[in-house]
């Protein structure tokens, strides 16, 4: 098969690559999939299971199984919810799969605590200066280690609205919920992020 020309596969929309996809098998189209939900999928992920490695193992999932289910498509949903859907779930298993073997473990002492990588995946910017890069950095992780102590069942739908931007109906469509259970929900975790966090507001 010919390649694709790149420039007009960045020109069309995410629906429109995962069809051809289905009726070409092209790995150029795979490719731009790939690159455009990298590293927003990297962030989500690492914001929601605490752990750089395992977000990456999980994303790598995440892509196999795009290649794997593609023809599992269809233009019912936006790609964004459909890909965002498969990267929750198989983060929300190995979560239940993590607290299972904390459960049944008998010598718990030498197991990371969840949350304890918690350095940001985002390149520096050089722009800022390295004592308030420090400040920002040192706030970050403290936000990320909050943000862990929250329910997985809020935490989830904080990070695909605050931090990911996604509207209520696309958060909806990926958690299976109603609106009114979405916007519930991150209003109570919205609430107890602020109640862990009171201490940096506070400053």
């Amino acid at each position: 098969m010919d390649k694709i020309d790149k420039k007009q596969l960045a020109e069309k929309t995410d629906e429109e690559l995962i069809l051809e996809f289905q009726k070409t098998n092209s790995i150029d189209i795979y490719n731009e999939l790939v690159k455009r939900y990298k590293d927003p999928l990297m962030n989500f992920i690492f914001k929601f299971v605490g752990s750089k490695d395992l977000a990456e193992d999980i994303l790598q999932e995440t892509f196999f199984r795009l290649y794997r289910n593609k023809d599992y498509y269809t233009t019912v949903a936006k790609f964004s919810t459909w890909i965002y859907t498969i990267a929750a779930n198989l983060a929300k298993t190995e979560l239940r799969r993590r607290n299972r073997r904390a459960i049944f473990s008998i010598h718990g002492g030498n197991s990371k605590e969840e949350g304890e990588e918690i350095s940001e995946y985002e390149l520096p910017d050089d722009r800022y200066r390295p004592d308030i890069q420090t400040d920002s950095n040192i706030k970050s992780e403290i936000i990320q280690k909050a943000l862990l102590k929250v329910k997985p069942i809020y935490r989830e739908l904080i990070i695909l609205r605050d931090i990911q931007e996604l509207s209520y109906e696309e958060i909806a469509e990926i958690t299976g919920l109603k609106i009114g259970t979405v916007k519930s929900r991150i209003n109570r975790g919205r609430a107890r992020l602020q109640e862990l966090l009171k201490d940096i507001y506070n400053e």
